[in-house]
């Protein structure tokens, strides 16, 4: 396909779509009853389609029942951790190997122009983003967030935790679930950006400003705990297992979604799936937008953060920036002048 139908590549190589991204509906102008239907019929397919699908796998054919759960010894939660293990590793590493190993797209609609083999750094793990970032997610990130979800399993096969069996109960958790971990990650998020908190954890994430798959979840082992924490709402929301594993599905497979650094995957020739990855990749450009992509909801718009990827939100981004710093400039020279 050729990519310069669908947007524009700079001087060197980055490549930037024609169209702004969209918002959804709520808290915006359009709230005609078609873009909300349009709104339910993307939340109810596409990616979300995907991670329900797994879940399904994961409940129905790869996890024990809720008996051996119960009892909280080495059996269940290794094999969980196997099962989640080679899960991320397949899924991931399809998108790595197609894009990044075999350059099967080579750089068409890539945001970036460079891969990130192409970059060794220091700031990595023996200077390849690709192996840090690979070792992060899969031993570190990973690891943690099946501790978690091992024990939300067993706190509710045990007993420990209220277990609902409603099944219109269990299908609104189910439906509201992704709108739950974007709501956890964007205030989770904005909270890892505070100077002090980012120097000494979200930086390790950050430091891939040109984000790849193996990305997705390489992250510092407490900014790991406070993404998959998402999962402890449901011992307030009088939940269920499955959903609890379905919270954990989108959390760590969704995770991928804003790494793929491309705007459009090429099935055949002249046609193309949309990633959705632009808001994500805008964010590790320029680290102080879109904290929550382009969500089911609009928090990034609600909270003042929102960057479209149009050279109007260039410019929107660069005023708001230099209002911050004149902000910042008053408070030290107040804090400078000595009082009488």
């Amino acid at each position: 396909m050729d990519d310069l139908a669908h947007g524009t590549r700079d001087k060197r190589g980055n490549w930037r779509p024609n169209d702004a991204l969209g918002l959804p509906p709520f808290g915006g102008s359009d709230f005609r009853p078609g873009a909300v239907a349009k709104w339910l019929l993307g939340y109810l397919t596409g990616w979300n389609l995907v991670f329900l699908a797994i879940t399904l796998v994961w409940w129905f054919v790869l996890l024990p029942p809720m008996e051996v759960m119960s009892n909280l010894s080495w059996g269940w939660p290794l094999r969980l951790l196997a099962i989640n293990f080679a899960g991320i590793f397949l899924f991931y590493g399809a998108f790595e190997l197609r894009f990044y190993a075999m350059r099967r797209q080579e750089r068409r609609f890539k945001y970036n122009g460079k891969f990130p083999a192409e970059q060794p750094s220091d700031v990595f793990w023996f200077r390849s983003q690709n192996l840090d970032n690979f070792l992060r997610s899969m031993f570190v990130t990973l690891p943690i967030g099946t501790v978690i979800e091992v024990l939300m399993l067993w706190a509710f096969a045990a007993g420990y935790l209220p277990m609902t069996t409603n099944p219109v109960w269990i299908a609104v958790l189910i439906f509201a679930a992704p709108i739950l971990h974007e709501a956890h990650f964007f205030f989770a998020h904005r909270a890892m950006h505070l100077p002090g908190f980012y120097k000494w954890c979200h930086s390790v994430h950050h430091n891939s400003i040109n984000p790849s798959p193996w990305s997705s979840m390489s992250m510092h082992p407490v900014e790991a705990f406070l993404y998959f924490a998402s999962l402890f709402w449901h011992a307030m929301l009088w939940s269920n297992p499955f959903v609890v594993v379905w919270q954990w599905n989108i959390a760590a497979f969704g995770a991928v979604v804003g790494h793929i650094g491309f705007d459009r995957m090429e099935v055949t020739e002249d046609r193309a799936v949309q990633s959705h990855a632009y808001a994500h990749y805008l964010h590790h450009k320029y680290f102080e937008v879109n904290y929550c992509d382009d969500g089911m909801l609009p928090w990034d718009k609600w909270f003042g953060t929102w960057h479209d990827g149009t050279p109007e939100g260039d410019r929107l981004m660069k005023e708001r920036f230099q209002k911050k710093k004149a902000r910042s400039r008053v408070a030290q020279n107040n804090a400078e002048v000595p009082a009488e």
